[in-house]
């Protein structure tokens, strides 16, 4: 949805209406409305995760107005998340009489969703060409360069908002810094969001996209303070709330974020996220049949196509292993078969459900049919061993790592952490702090994770060497 479009929801213009329909909808007196307005409302209910007040907004709108560009636009984009090309192309034609740059971006549109952004790009160019008068370019550019943005292709964006010259709105920058965050230039983009603050310090859309920049940077607690922010501008936006329970999920503070993600829920009560990440707050809290409850939530909130239906079976697998119900965790796990997702994943989870259930043989057979399912992947192998570690086979970790790193290549990076948790844990203090160098010299994110709660809160993976030379040479 384009960033104007959200800041009008803002608007007093927009809650005005709002308020005048919702009044009508509660007393069951219906008011005549602009259908545009209407087609307005149901974007709102639509992005807020409340598709049929949105259904029944933009019913009524065409209902009053069969010809109104507003709900027909709506319709067309409907048929678009349905792949129904043709539909939204009889929308197209039905608009162009009313509306021709309306069609002409939906033309466009159509063509993106199809995976054709060439031709896309190639009609956008041609009218520009032909039928852009000079004063209208800039307005035409940001409307092309915003169509490609919201499709993802951050190339295409940045390439059509470079036609522009001189426009220093805000609404321009907002974009280029939504364009540059997702291109990954996060230092960039966190720069102009800045910028637009110190304009506009109390838009919650700014802060929020602040926290955004900066939880993708992994600076978790700058992220919680811009949200916190949003939050005392709006205590009941939803995005705020889910960006700080995120980022408090990431520095593992598992209870506050649980709180956050449950406030999150009751905004948004049809969106699994929430009580997906409710349930894995509470697994890592140790809760594991309170996690099973709000799993079954997410599930059944859930739409079947839902990305993160293989998320929520995965989660239930675990919390019902931890219960020693392996069979019902298997039974989830078995729900996955058919849904798009990592299956040589699924197999190490199901591998891992059967060894913390002392079935090493089922175990042994998962683990060799992921390998080989794999192509004998050395990612794969590490995650077997990984699983085998965290059910206490402490030997067999150590000696198949030991293996494992004689056939890596010096460039490789991921399971030193591993190896240095697995010295330490068996008194080896020579094998510890080697493993724990190369491992902060290779891969210090894995550093921190792994072997953090080893040292004081705050210590740098790069410090982690000298800080235990010092700790062993004194025991």
């Amino acid at each position: 949805m384009r960033q104007d479009e959200l800041a009008y929801f803002d608007s007093e213009d927009f809650r005005e209406i709002l308020n005048k329909y919702e009044e009508s909808a509660k007393s069951g007196h219906p008011v005549y409305m602009d259908a545009d307005d209407l087609a307005d409302i149901a974007d709102y209910y639509q992005y807020n995760g409340h598709p049929e007040e949105a259904e029944t907004a933009i019913d009524l709108a065409l209902s009053y107005n069969p010809q109104a560009v507003g709900p027909l636009l709506y319709k067309a984009r409907e048929a678009l998340t349905l792949r129904d090309y043709d539909t939204a192309r009889e929308y197209a034609s039905r608009i162009q009489a009313a509306d021709a740059l309306e069609s002409l971006f939906l033309k466009g549109e159509i063509l993106i969703s199809e995976g054709k952004e060439e031709e896309a790009d190639a009609l956008y160019r041609q009218y520009m060409k032909e039928e852009v008068m000079t004063d209208e370019l800039m307005d035409y550019v940001y409307d092309v360069a915003n169509i490609f943005s919201e499709y993802g292709l951050h190339d295409k964006s940045f390439e059509w908002m470079c036609r522009s010259r001189g426009d220093d709105s805000d609404e321009f920058k907002e974009l280029m810094a939504r364009t540059l965050f997702g291109l990954g230039k996060y230092k960039d983009s966190e720069r102009i969001f800045n910028e637009l603050l110190d304009h506009d310090p109390y838009s919650t859309r700014y802060w929020n996209a602040l926290a955004s920049v900066q939880f993708m940077q992994e600076d978790y607690n700058s992220a919680i303070t811009s949200s916190e922010y949003a939050i005392a501008i709006d205590p009941n936006d939803a995005e705020s709330l889910l960006s700080k329970a995120n980022s408090l999920y990431n520095l593992e503070n598992f209870e506050t974020a649980l709180s956050y993600f449950q406030k999150y829920s009751e905004k948004m009560p049809n969106d699994e996220f929430g009580f997906l990440h409710q349930g894995t707050c509470l697994i890592n809290l140790g809760r594991f049949e309170d996690a099973i409850s709000i799993l079954e939530k997410a599930e059944e909130v859930a739409s079947p196509e839902s990305q993160y239906m293989p998320d929520i079976f995965q989660e239930l697998a675990f919390a019902y292993s931890e219960l020693h119900q392996p069979d019902t965790a298997i039974y989830y796990l078995d729900k996955t078969d058919n849904l798009d997702c990592d299956h040589i994943n699924i197999q190490i989870i199901r591998g891992h459900v059967y060894l913390a259930n002392k079935r090493q043989k089922e175990a042994e057979s998962t683990f060799r049919k992921a390998l080989v399912d794999s192509g004998n992947s050395p990612k794969v192998m590490l995650r077997i061993i990984v699983s085998l570690y965290d059910n206490q086979y402490l030997r067999s970790s150590y000696m198949l790592l030991k293996s494992f790193f004689k056939y890596m290549d010096d460039d490789w990076k991921d399971g030193y952490a591993y190896m240095a948790l697995c010295c330490l844990d068996m008194k080896k203090d020579d094998e510890f702090l080697h493993y724990l160098k190369l491992a902060c010299e290779k891969n210090p994110k894995e550093a921190r994770t792994v072997l953090g709660s080893y040292f004081p809160k705050g210590t740098e993976p790069k410090d982690y060497y000298d800080y235990m030379i010092n700790k062993l040479s004194k025991k």
